[in-house]
């Protein structure tokens, strides 16, 4: 809306005057626009508050590095790392893997199915060869398991 309204105002700008050039006019009065924001920025207040600032950092320093000497030296100095537990994430790798490869196996049942589905036999389930409906059946059964199991772990791991 700000740039909207910029837009407008310059339109209006040059309806009023053709001849007005606005980066010109910004080019002469650069300097003064920075030297009055400046001094708005350096009131004395600030410093002042920088100036307490540095001084109580300053008072501070020789305790703080004291306790940061002695604990070196009692040999009690120890740095601690929040990282990633190793364990949860090659579990989650895990099960990650474990899926894709059953969805794979079951993909693979599936074409299989498909692929001897032109196969004529004497063995027929519901009118069509029986080893391809049985791997049908059995990627169908499969699949369900998978996403059974994937949503049930899933709510599961999500309560407390």
């Amino acid at each position: 809306m700000l740039g909207k309204a910029l837009l407008q105002l310059d339109k209006i700008g040059r309806t009023l005057d053709p001849s007005f050039n606005p980066n010109a006019a910004i080019e002469r009065n650069v300097g003064e626009i920075l030297r009055l924001r400046l001094v708005d920025e350096t009131s004395w207040r600030r410093v002042i508050s920088g100036l307490m600032q540095t001084r109580e950092f300053a008072e501070k320093l020789p305790g703080r590095v004291n306790r940061v000497l002695d604990a070196v030296a009692s040999n009690d100095f120890e740095i601690r790392i929040d990282a990633i537990r190793e364990e949860v994430l090659i579990v989650g790798f895990q099960k990650i893997a474990n899926r894709i490869a059953a969805g794979l196996v079951l993909a693979a049942l599936i074409v299989g199915a498909a692929l001897m589905m032109r196969i004529d036999t004497a063995f027929k389930i519901f009118g069509y060869p029986g080893l391809a409906m049985f791997c049908f059946l059995a990627a169908a059964g499969g699949g369900f398991w998978l996403v059974w199991t994937i949503l049930w772990e899933d709510r599961s791991a999500d309560k407390p």
